[in-house]
């Protein structure tokens, strides 16, 4: 596997602010290749070269290119074991932390898209997430049980949640329930948070 630093597609005020969290997390070398969104650099051949999709973040690792939130976090996580922010293949909480992660892309943004755009959900025999209210109730019973996601332990996943949910409870996408609130407090005072507002400032 190559040594070399990450390099990290990233631009300010995105949802790639919850990345460039992770590797203030993970204590490891990286570099930021900072993108120009009002100027359109994420639609240039460049970068579309990296991710035809022209989202952000992406990540490099010499001839890796890993596009996608929750697989740029996974892929960074495994690469710094030392971190612990990933339990191991054969830790027990190995399968819930690739639920939660996973659960963010394939459940919880499309149940946001919908409600944002206010679209029905599709029937519960075609939607890939079922519906909205069972998607939070889903995310919230986890909450109210344990204080991270994978309960006392601190993970790659919390940083995907916690950023995550700090944006759409601000943009009233989810609503500001104690138990989210708290959630979110108790991973935005992490003292990585306030390294990568820094730079994102």
């Amino acid at each position: 596997m190559s040594t070399e630093p990450l390099t990290l597609y990233y631009a300010p005020k995105t949802r790639a602010f919850g990345a460039l969290v992770l590797l203030e997390e993970l204590g490891c070398p990286y570099r930021l290749h900072v993108l120009d969104m009002k100027a359109g650099e994420q639609r240039a051949a460049a970068y579309l070269a990296i991710n035809p999709m022209g989202k952000v973040p992406a990540l490099k690792h010499g001839d890796a290119v890993v596009t996608e939130q929750a697989a740029v976090y996974m892929y960074a996580a495994d690469l710094y074991p030392a971190a612990k922010l990933a339990p191991a293949l054969d830790d027990p909480r190995r399968g819930p932390y690739l639920r939660w992660m996973v659960f963010y892309g394939s459940c919880f943004e499309p149940a946001l898209m919908d409600r944002a755009a206010q679209r029905a959900p599709s029937s519960p025999s075609t939607s890939p997430y079922g519906d909205y209210d069972t998607m939070l109730a889903t995310l919230t019973g986890r909450l109210d049980k344990v204080p991270y996601m994978l309960g006392d332990a601190f993970s790659a996943a919390d940083v995907l949640w916690g950023v995550a949910l700090d944006w759409t409870t601000r943009f009233k996408l989810v609503p500001t329930l104690p138990v989210i609130s708290a959630y979110i407090e108790r991973v935005m005072s992490r003292p990585a948070v306030a390294r990568a507002k820094a730079k994102d400032a």
